[in-house]
């Protein structure tokens, strides 16, 4: 798997980096976007936005299929990736080198709770049948 043990994960196939000023950075797995397909469009959650954790906040669109986007936790939009957004393609070829949004956490048990690469594998294992 080409996952990164330095992040965290959700079930929703999110990625999860937290930076050093306490924020979240969030993008798409190498195997939510290997499932999409080519990647076409996305559109995330507006800066200034308050999520909770788990919401729906935007979408991710492929020559296939589309699926919604989920707040890997609770808090305020502080970001949001236009160049991911005019260039969707990006994410296909760099998963984890092209993030989506950024939050301001609101609940910091939220982030404890989050998977570690060994639990999210188990995940992409259980989806793929084994």
């Amino acid at each position: 798997m080409n996952d990164p043990d330095n992040l965290k994960y959700t079930p929703e196939h999110h990625w999860v980096a937290l930076g050093p000023d306490g924020t979240v950075t969030t993008g798409i797995t190498f195997h939510a976007q290997e499932a999409l397909g080519d990647i076409v469009y996305v559109e995330g959650p507006q800066p200034g936005r308050r999520l909770a954790q788990g919401e729906v906040c935007g979408v991710i669109e492929s020559v296939k299929t589309a699926a919604d986007l989920h707040a890997p936790v609770s808090g305020d939009v502080i970001a949001l990736n236009e160049a991911a957004a005019a260039n969707p393609e990006r994410i296909n070829s760099d998963p984890y080198g092209t993030w989506l949004f950024r939050i301001r956490p609101a609940a910091s048990a939220e982030l404890a709770a989050l998977l570690d690469v060994q639990a999210y594998r188990k995940v992409v294992g259980s989806a793929a049948g084994g």
